[in-house]
């Protein structure tokens, strides 16, 4: 793990990120794995849904990206499912393909005649979900649970045990249910799954100590973003000793969505200091299949995708946009296959019109010519309430340089 706030071409954030007062209050764990369930929670964004075809393409390019696990769906849901999950099994990914599983063994015998390597296990947990939707008991839960887990265990899996809704869970339901798991049955990890979206950072921490206090297994975390939180709360819970995060490509998922697989890799990476193995500059790649198979379209300023995050409208500083870009930004655009971009509108200053000139090919335009351009895409800007392109800037050269105007042409 390295402890740089500054590191050259690539990024320069905040110093007090890694100063002893912040670092001693973390429990990090040595190594933290991401598991991606864009083919499951993902394609249970109300509207997607995905292919064989476009699962496959999906997954190969998680794996190019460097997730550690892939959740390829539940099995149980259709053949086509199935189907899926069987041929991205056969694939010979780097990331180990797990399936999402009903506390039932016919599930579980699917998830082997996947092919697959682990099973999230579902049960429910919150109050809410035991109260009104399925009548049950925290000893209804336990009952329905160990077999299964047993079971998946006697047959090789890796077994997640998945008491969903968990933050909303009363905390004597809680550890109750948990204390028993770990006396009956052998799952390898637990997952705190914040399915509302409801929890704050500070308290996913306490979850997440509390249940490796009552299990002494790794925890994981799942979230989602009814508050906009989503990867701030599973970054607490790896402050708090979490090894796993689940996340969405593009940040789908049910709702609001769950916690974004990008945002959560460019911040482990480099606002904690993992040496992880993302190859970041995929990222984007990985974006725009998404994008384009779901059918959601990335806003433009969304973290790490949007088109408009190393853009720079305001003429102060926009030298620094390509030259300098670590003054303008947090990360280098190139970390994330990007580049930094200076364009044309309301906002912009002398140096933009410079800058683009030179794009044009076009050198030694004196300060009064390169002033009354300015003012022409201003007016521009503010008439079309927007950025102007290419060619209305082209335009406007033209009409200002007139015919036969002496420039130098680079």
């Amino acid at each position: 793990m390295t402890e740089k706030y500054f590191r050259e071409n690539e990024w320069w954030v905040s110093p007090y990120n890694f100063i002893p007062e912040v670092r001693n209050t973390f429990e990090l764990p040595e190594k933290v794995s991401i598991h991606d369930a864009t083919l499951r929670d993902g394609e249970q964004t109300p509207g997607v849904v995905f292919s064989v075809a476009d699962k496959i393409a999906i997954a190969e390019k998680l794996d190019e990206v460097g997730v550690e696990r892939i959740e390829a769906g539940m099995p149980a849901v259709s053949e086509q499912d199935f189907d899926a999950i069987k041929k991205i099994s056969k694939l010979g990914l780097k990331a180990k393909i797990y399936t999402f599983a009903r506390a039932i063994n016919a599930d579980i015998d699917k998830a082997i005649e996947c092919g697959c390597h682990g099973v999230i296990i579902e049960v429910p947990i919150g109050y809410p979900k035991l109260k009104y939707q399925f009548k049950w008991t925290w000893e209804d839960v336990l009952k329905k649970s160990v077999g299964v887990i047993n079971y998946a265990k006697s047959r090789g899996l890796h077994a997640v045990y998945f008491p969903y809704d968990t933050t909303r869970a009363r905390e004597e339901d809680l550890r109750n249910l948990l204390s028993r798991i770990v006396l009956d049955s052998n799952p390898d990890s637990v997952g705190v799954v914040d399915t509302m979206g409801c929890i704050l950072p500070e308290a996913m921490k306490y979850m997440v100590r509390l249940v490796k206090s009552l299990t002494k297994l790794p925890v994981e975390v799942h979230t989602h973003n009814d508050f906009g939180m989503a990867v701030a709360t599973e970054l607490a819970g790896v402050e708090a000793g979490a090894n796993c995060v689940h996340s969405c490509a593009n940040g789908l998922g049910e709702r609001t969505g769950n916690a974004a697989l990008e945002e959560l890799m460019v911040a482990l990476h480099v606002l904690y200091g993992y040496n992880t193995q993302y190859n970041l500059a995929k990222l984007p790649e990985l974006g725009a299949l998404v994008s384009r198979i779901s059918r959601f379209d990335t806003a433009v300023n969304k973290p790490i995708l949007g088109d408009r995050n190393f853009t720079r409208e305001s003429g102060i500083g926009v030298d620094l946009v390509v030259k300098e870009p670590l003054a303008m930004f947090g990360t280098h655009p190139a970390l994330t296959g990007r580049r930094g971009e200076v364009v044309l509108g309301k906002k912009s200053g002398k140096a933009s019109i410079t800058y683009n000139l030179e794009q044009l090919g076009i050198t030694g335009v004196d300060d009064e010519t390169i002033g009354e351009m300015l003012r022409k895409v201003k007016d521009r800007g503010i008439e079309k309430r927007g950025l102007l392109t290419q060619d209305e800037f082209r335009e406007i050269v033209d009409s200002v340089l007139g015919v036969g105007k002496s420039v130098a042409q680079a």
